[in-house]
């Protein structure tokens, strides 16, 4: 009788290892789910790529919008979803661009599959609980691909972080992001 349950025990947590979603890697090259603190009341995901001037002309934004909601219960995270950028590759991206918060690699697209991420660079905010409440731009200076304006009139990503510290819905969930695309999406 033991070995009926050990065996149905095996397929069981065997069919769940092959289903779960594999997580993002620290750039220590551990598994880390940025998502799973539960005492963070939000937590923005931005995605970018090292070689993207789209995204690396918003590290100053990035930078702006860390100093003005980081606090306890929020966090920031740069995601590198190229499966190509190693952890050393990142690290020196993110000293030339003075990112004061953490970066975690997705080669495997976890948070971009949860964020519903297209491009580089988009955000996400979560809302406690895991709850998708805005993907999308930073703000509207790139109007399409090759055309930008001077500068931003819509704030669309500091309106979201400002709404859900609040505890409410941005007034946009879904904007369309414009820059590099990322490769491999399924």
């Amino acid at each position: 009788m033991h070995g009926i349950v050990r065996s149905i025990l095996l397929l069981v947590c065997g069919a769940a290892l092959n289903h779960a979603q594999p997580l993002p890697l620290d750039l220590a090259g551990r598994p880390f789910d940025p998502l799973g603190d539960p005492n963070l009341k939000t937590v923005v995901l931005l995605f970018v790529r090292t070689d993207c001037p789209i995204s690396n002309r918003y590290a100053p934004e990035l930078k702006r919008l860390f100093a003005k909601y980081s606090r306890p219960g929020v966090s920031f995270w740069l995601v590198y979803p190229s499966r190509d950028d190693s952890a050393e590759i990142i690290r020196r991206h993110i000293s030339e661009y003075g990112y004061p918060f953490g970066a975690l690699r997705d080669p495997d697209h976890a948070l971009v599959r949860i964020a519903k991420a297209r491009v580089t660079p988009e955000a996400a905010v979560f809302a406690s609980g895991r709850r998708l409440v805005y993907r999308g731009r930073i703000d509207d200076r790139d109007v399409d691909f090759g055309k930008t304006r001077p500068t931003s009139t819509t704030h669309d990503l500091d309106a979201a972080i400002e709404s859900a510290l609040a505890g409410k819905t941005p007034a946009n969930a879904t904007t369309r992001a414009v820059g590099c695309f990322i490769a491999d999406l399924k």
